[in-house]
C-alpha cells in the first residue's frame, strides 16, 4: 500500500545565515523556535506519521565554553507537551562563528486529528549563546 500525503508545511525563522541575533539568557530553559500545525483527520488510526527536518545556527557565548545545545520536538503547543523527538550536540570550541544543528526525526502513531500543533524548541548549557540563523523546519504527514 502506498504512502498518502496529509499535510506539509514550512516553519522559517530565519531565512538566512546571520540573520538574526537573539542570545539565550536563561539555561537549560526551552525557547520556541518553531510551531506548525497539520490536518491529521484524513489519516489511518495506528498508521499516521509525521516527519519533520530542521536547522538551526548558533553561535557560543562571547567567552567560549563548553556548551551543549538541545533541540526536541513536542507534539502540542508548549514544551510540556509530549516529547517526540530530541537530539543534543556539543558546540565546538575551537569554532567561533556559527554552528549548524540540524536533524530529522518522526513521530509515528500520531493523532488522527485536525490542527495537531507540533513544536521545535531550543535549549543550551550556557548562557549567553546566540541564535543567529538560518532557522528552518519541514513537518510532512502521511498515512497508509
Amino acid at each position: 500500500m502506498a504512502a498518502i500525503l496529509l499535510d506539509s508545511k514550512t516553519s522559517q525563522n530565519a531565512s538566512y545565515a546571520n540573520s538574526i541575533n537573539v542570545p539565550i539568557l536563561v539555561i537549560n530553559t526551552p525557547n520556541l523556535i518553531a510551531q506548525q500545525t497539520l490536518d491529521l483527520s484524513a489519516g489511518v488510526a495506528g498508521q499516521t506519521r509525521v516527519e519533520f527536518t530542521g536547522v538551526a545556527a548558533v553561535q557560543l557565548p562571547l567567552i567560549p565554553l563548553l556548551t551543549t545545545v538541545t533541540v526536541f520536538v513536542t507534539r502540542g503547543l508548549t514544551a510540556g507537551d509530549v516529547n517526540v523527538f530530541s537530539a543534543a550536540s556539543n558546540l565546538s570550541l575551537s569554532v567561533l562563528g556559527p554552528q549548524l544543528i540540524s536533524f530529522s526525526g518522526s513521530d509515528f502513531n500520531a493523532p488522527n486529528i485536525a490542527n495537531q500543533a507540533y513544536s521545535v524548541w531550543i535549549q543550551t548549557s550556557a548562557v549567553g549563546t546566540i541564535r543567529v540563523g538560518p532557522e528552518s523546519f519541514n513537518f510532512t504527514a502521511f498515512t497508509n
